[in-house]
């Protein structure tokens, strides 16, 4: 029987119980696996549907096909083959010695020598041994145009073992998780770090002028706060006027253009170039995501964000062009709209170039580990919802201020932290790779396949086991996840996430996956303790829970054609969860405007407990669309 066969008769008997799309009572036949032979070449996309967002040209340089033998630099001197790394760089396989800084010096060659003058068909290459090696500190990948390669998944292995300099010397009182806004250095906090050091870090080395002195005289374990902070603390940003007859915005949804204030420098926007369009956050736009009233104290931030790429500087009207249409309204400050102020500050909306991006950068065929914390398991870390060694939540592979880049063919062993994870990232492809559990999945959010403030990427074929969630979090937009295989649930985790799609995922999450399953450090990204429900297939965040870190889900997260189900109880079969295969459910929609999900008209505080409601016919599920093709993101489906 085909796959198709079985979900159209799984789909006939729950939709009979349960037409609204919410748990039927029938049991579920196992998931295909993760579908890892699917064509998501630029030929193979599908046009858009009539309504829906356009997601075809998701993934690596909008839609264009991974770099083959042909993309390489024929150029010996940008080739450093496994050999070479022995000899010259000491990088020898399984004899114990640490080769962190071996690893270094051959990106540095690469990134001084090649990457000048390399392109995306002019890729320098970085073959890696069959074998062990050991890595003790983050390893910068910041070289542009760089694929390094494994032996094979699991024939090149690289194991992580931090030392004191990169493990968190400052832990929260409670011992919880590390302390970022403790962990300082003069200006530098700790949260520039975030989302925290990993065993490969793809994001530049630069530093602001401003910060040289304080990089120069801080300490080995501190350097790295002030890397990179350029961007973060938006230096280059340029403040914002309002758009001609439009009082108090600089921009709209569907423009194009946003409008600079007078003053606003533009020597580091050129066409071509990365720019984030960043708004604030107003009291008027919480009032939306009905996350007020509450007890939290509310940020000013840029929660709705976004990377374009620029095609036009107009230097004598003050506007810079994108080649995206805006998905949020941009207001000039966090008051234009006529709010309140937020916390007695009026805080600006900005557009920010990426001074410095890192792009290019393929990771293919070896897998990770990081070594075991003392005294804990892996058999103690299955379906542990908690953090078992807090100084130590290390990412794996860390993506900042990067773009068009790729991860294909990795295997993850018990990472610290998240095996890979994004915060600000464009145009990545995460395919076919294993993701298997993380030592710390509790308490500050860890252990995540983690999207955060990521676009336009794609994620497709990964099978993921024992990790806390797959997220897309803080404006994340834009994004496709077909084809993979995972025992969490899709977690659309606040900060006003919009146009994901959801299509042809297996996912089965047991009643063992929940915040309570847990022995040490547990809670939520919020700090809240554990409460006694279980994670459902689906996580949406609702303003009034959402606000303590970030805000409600956005507009327009698409599931469509997944296999989902949920053991609800222990020892329980396992049963389909929005089943119908035909259906396109629209999350936070109401056919014109975004919904909050809600119940009786009154919306839900909290996702927990309210999973298996009909949000459908306008309480924030547009369910009116359907659609018999096999995929709303390719031609064909093999």
């Amino acid at each position: 029987m085909s796959r198709k066969t079985t979900v159209a008769i799984v789909a006939v008997a729950a939709c009979a119980a349960a037409g609204f799309g919410g748990l039927s009572p029938s049991a579920a036949a196992p998931g295909p696996g993760a579908l890892t032979t699917l064509d998501t070449s630029a030929g193979n996309r599908a046009a858009p549907v009539p309504g829906l967002y356009d997601w075809s040209k998701a993934g690596f340089r909008g839609g264009q096909n991974l770099p083959g033998a042909d993309a390489v630099n024929p150029s010996a001197s940008c080739r450093i083959t496994a050999a070479q790394l022995a000899s010259t760089y000491q990088v020898k396989p399984d004899d114990g010695v640490d080769d962190t800084a071996g690893i270094q010096s051959a990106i540095d060659k690469i990134h001084a020598s090649c990457s000048p003058s390399a392109s995306y068909t002019k890729l320098s290459l970085i073959t890696f041994p069959a074998g062990t090696l050991n890595v003790t500190h983050e390893i910068h990948v910041d070289a542009n145009y760089l694929i390094l390669r494994g032996a094979g998944m699991d024939k090149t292995k690289f194991v992580f073992k931090p030392d004191k300099n990169t493990e968190y010397d400052v832990v929260t009182p409670d011992g919880d998780q590390w302390d970022q806004h403790e962990m300082t250095y003069e200006d530098g906090s700790g949260g520039w770090l975030w989302p925290g050091r990993g065993l490969f870090r793809v994001q530049s080395r630069g530093v602001d002028p401003s910060y040289a002195s304080q990089y120069a005289s801080a300490p080995a374990n501190r350097k790295d706060i002030f890397e990179g902070t350029i961007n973060v603390h938006w230096k280059a940003g340029a403040k914002l006027r309002e758009k001609p007859g439009d009082q108090g915005f600089a921009a709209r949804t569907g423009d194009k253009t946003v409008y600079l204030a007078t003053s606003a420098k533009t020597t580091t926007m050129k066409v071509g170039g990365f720019i984030t369009i960043r708004a604030a956050n107003t009291m008027k736009f919480y009032q939306s995501m009905n996350a007020v009233p509450t007890t939290w104290p509310l940020q000013n931030l840029h929660m709705r964000q976004q990377w374009f790429t620029i095609t036009a500087v107009d230097t004598k009207n003050h506007t810079v062009s994108v080649d995206k249409p805006l998905e949020y309204d941009v207001p000039v400050d966090s008051t234009s709209d006529g709010s309140a102020p937020i916390d007695g500050t009026t805080y600006a909306s900005k557009a920010s170039p990426i001074v410095d991006p890192i792009v290019g950068v393929g990771f293919e065929d070896f897998s990770f580990t990081q070594d075991a914390p003392p005294g804990v398991t892996q058999e103690q870390a299955k379906d542990n919802y908690g953090n078992l060694a807090p100084s130590l939540a290390m990412q794996g592979i860390v993506f900042k201020w990067a773009a068009d880049s790729w991860v294909r063919g990795i295997h993850s062993i018990m990472t610290g932290s998240h095996p890979i994870v994004t915060e600000e990232a464009k145009n990545l492809q995460i395919v076919n790779n294993e993701l298997d559990g993380s030592w710390n999945k509790g308490k500050g959010g860890n252990g995540y396949f983690r999207g955060s403030r990521v676009w336009d990427s794609l994620y497709a074929g990964n099978t993921t086991r024992d990790l806390r969630h797959f997220t897309f979090q803080w404006s994340a937009s834009g994004n496709v996840v077909i084809g993979n295989d995972i025992d969490s649930d899709f977690n659309i985790h606040g900060g006003y996430e919009r146009n994901n799609l959801f299509e042809l995922n297996t996912n089965r999450v047991s009643f063992a996956h929940r915040s309570g399953n847990c022995t040490a450090h547990c809670g939520d990204e919020g700090g809240d303790a554990p409460d006694d429900s279980t994670w459902f297939p689906i996580y949406w965040s609702t303003g009034q829970k959402a606000v303590k870190w970030a805000g409600s889900s956005g507009p327009r997260n698409v599931f469509f054609d997944n296999t989902m189900t949920k053991q609800v109880t222990a020892g329980a079969a396992d049963t389909p969860y929005y089943p119908d295969h035909t259906r396109i459910y629209q999350f936070g929609w109401d056919g014109t405007a975004f919904h909050h999900l809600d119940v009786g008209g009154k919306p839900i505080a909290d996702w927990a407990r309210n999973e298996q409601q009909d949000y459908t016919g306008g309480h924030g599920v547009d369910a009116s669309k359907t659609s018999t093709a096999k995929s709303l993101f390719l031609k064909n489906v093999s």
